[in-house]
């Protein structure tokens, strides 16, 4: 048994670090930094992790790969926190860069761990119920402690986060939302999940080659449809790369007198083009 178990976390290991080798950005260390508020960006050059810190523990979103798990941790000790505060851990979608390291995230922490209802099976199979990656990227599973669904609240604190079931890229992708303090001000964080529709993707039906899951279009549909009408101010993502986080951090080197990730416009702008490019892609295989 502890064989094949040992067998498994070295493919899975195996398996990460070669799409780490082919994404450097991945696991490029960054310096950590102060959002707003009491959220905090842990996360490498392009793999988004978030700490939220209360008086009663905190919370991480997203474990990213086993090897970044390190990463965090030194992330979340230079700002002056400690690992094991973490109390919970989040997830914006089930796929290996954003949540293989979760089982040694809640080995070392004792995390509660939180998953919407789509990616349950996910998470808990180790990437097995996936439906575009289950054989080509294994990684140590994990248990799921509460099962969320659309529009529930995560809560400890004072500090209040809601989960949007913006599905598509996978069947349980989540879109968080959170109110934080910049100055005197009270903002609108979001932090998309994802909206991409990955290379191999199917969103129509042909014969003897289905959607990837049945509803997966109506599923994009609605996620922009929830994406546009959120109120934002702080824009963030899943990936540095959805809002523009290295050109904004250049920003900050060069004196930027606002606070760069206030960005409502590029949000709505980053939201449109997706959405474009969600629709360009589905008359393509329409076609």
């Amino acid at each position: 048994m502890w064989c094949g178990r040992l067998m498994l976390i070295g493919m899975a290991l195996a398996a990460a670090a070669v799409h780490a080798q082919a994404n450097p950005d991945w696991t490029t260390p960054i310096a950590p930094f102060r959002i707003a508020g009491n959220l905090y960006y842990v996360g490498s050059k392009d793999l988004a992790s978030y700490l939220i810190v209360t008086p009663q523990g905190d919370i991480l979103i997203n474990s990213s790969l086993p090897e970044s798990v390190p990463l965090i941790r030194r992330s979340v000790e230079q700002l002056g926190f400690r690992f094991t505060d973490i109390k919970i851990l989040l997830l914006s979608h089930a796929h290996w860069d954003h949540d293989a390291g979760s089982a040694e995230v809640i080995r070392a922490t004792h995390a509660k761990y939180m998953v919407m209802d789509g990616d349950v099976s996910v998470v808990e199979s180790g990437g097995a119920a996936d439906f575009a990656y289950a054989k080509s990227n294994p990684y140590p599973a994990a248990k799921v402690d509460r099962v969320l669904h659309d529009g529930d609240e995560v809560k400890i604190g004072g500090t209040v986060l809601t989960a949007h079931k913006t599905a598509g890229h996978t069947r349980g992708c989540t879109t968080w939302t959170l109110k934080v303090k910049d100055g005197g001000r009270l903002l609108n964080a979001v932090i998309v999940g994802s909206w991409n529709v990955n290379p191999g993707f199917r969103l129509v039906d042909r014969p003897g080659q289905p959607a990837s899951y049945p509803g997966i279009e109506a599923d994009y549909r609605h996620t922009f449809m929830v994406l546009k009408a959120l109120p934002c101010d702080i824009f963030l993502g899943a990936h540095g790369a959805y809002f523009g986080m290295l050109a904004k951090l250049d920003r900050i080197k060069s004196g930027a007198p606002e606070n760069v990730w206030v960005d409502p416009a590029g949000y709505q702008a980053a939201v449109a083009e997706r959405e474009q490019a969600f629709e360009t892609e589905l008359q393509n295989q329409q076609n």
